[in-house]
Formats: structure tokens, C-alpha cells, sequence
């Protein structure tokens, strides 16, 4: 095997919270830790980060002055093994904001725009993760060829830990919990 086919040592090791938390901020970015290993994002595209945007300005205008939505940090899902996450949009107790690393009981919706590539992580894998941490709402951002999005949201069932289905909106969501939310996604 050559030089240029042997993999890394950081992907056969698993990673603390502690070594973890003493990484810079551009160390972690464009990665996500789970059960101790890294996985690596690809780097977004401009449609996907837009609607992240969009969506993360109107939730946090809508939100009200005790929760904050913002994009691009990490959800401390479990220490044991390392499980962190990062949720394109984040909906998190505004008294939480100088609190690190954000835990899930900070945490009020997360949003996951679908990428090629993490179809089944965004569908099947994150939905049972953040479900289990006790996170109430989950929304999924799909694209479709028609450049209109579609918007399914979740609602935690607290007594199992699954999210059951809520509203489903194409382009235009008109969402009333986990508040209400108007926001245009349509014209993208």
C-alpha cells in the first residue's frame, strides 16, 4: 500500500469530550463526532447553507426573547462515547448562549437541510439520535427538482422517545409550534 493510501490515525481512534473541548473552533468545524469517531461533512452547497439561513433568521425572529436560532454549532448529544452533532439550525434557551458545549435540554428544535450524501443519516440516523436525547422538535429540509423545497416536521413523543409526524409544508411553512413561524422558502 502506498504512502497515499494509508488512512489517517485520527480516523482509527476515538476522540474524548475532553481532547475534544481542547480543539480549536477551526478544528472542528466541517466535522461531527459519533460514538467517538470523526465524520467528516462535505463542504455545503450555497442552496443548502441559503435555506439554513433563511430559516434560522425567521425562527429566530419568530422564537421570541427567550430562545435564539442560529446555524453551524455543535449539540453535545452524549460525553460516552463522544457524540456531537451539527444541526444546520439550532433553536436553543437564549440564557444558554455563553454555555459550551450546548446540550441537548439547551435545545428546543433542530433543522437538518438533506444533502446528497447524508440522505440516510438526515432521515433515519440523526431523527433516532436527537430523538433519544429528548430534543422536542426536528425538522427535515428536503430538496427537490423543482427547486421548491419540501419541510417535514417531527414532534417528540416524550414517553418513547420517537418523534411522530407534524406538518409537512412545500415552499411555504406556516408553522405553529414549536411557535408560530411564517417563512418563505420558495424562491430559493
Amino acid at each position: 500500500m502506498s504512502a497515499e493510501m494509508v488512512a489517517p490515525a485520527w480516523m482509527h481512534t476515538q476522540i474524548s469530550a475532553e481532547q475534544y473541548d481542547s480543539w480549536s473552533e477551526e478544528q472542528c468545524a466541517g466535522i461531527e463526532i459519533v460514538d467517538g469517531m470523526i465524520v467528516v461533512s462535505p463542504s455545503a452547497s450555497k442552496r443548502h447553507n441559503r435555506l439554513a439561513r433563511i430559516l434560522a433568521n425567521a425562527l429566530d425572529t419568530a422564537a421570541g426573547p427567550d430562545w435564539n436560532a442560529d446555524t453551524d454549532f455543535d449539540v453535545r448529544l452524549q460525553d460516552v462515547p463522544l457524540t456531537n452533532r451539527r444541526p444546520d439550525v439550532i433553536v436553543y434557551r437564549a440564557d444558554t448562549i455563553d454555555i459550551t458545549p450546548t446540550r441537548p435540554e439547551h435545545v428546543l428544535l433542530v433543522v437538518e437541510v438533506v444533502s446528497p450524501g447524508s440522505e440516510t443519516t438526515d432521515r433515519v440516523v440523526k431523527v433516532d439520535q436527537y430523538a433519544k436525547a429528548g430534543i422536542l422538535f426536528y425538522w427535515r429540509v428536503e430538496e427537490t427538482a423543482t427547486g421548491v423545497p419540501l419541510v417535514y416536521t417531527y414532534v417528540l413523543d416524550p414517553a418513547t422517545k420517537v418523534y411522530r409526524d407534524g406538518e409537512m409544508f412545500t415552499g411555504l411553512i406556516k408553522a405553529t409550534a414549536p411557535f408560530p413561524v411564517k417563512v418563505d422558502l420558495g424562491n430559493i
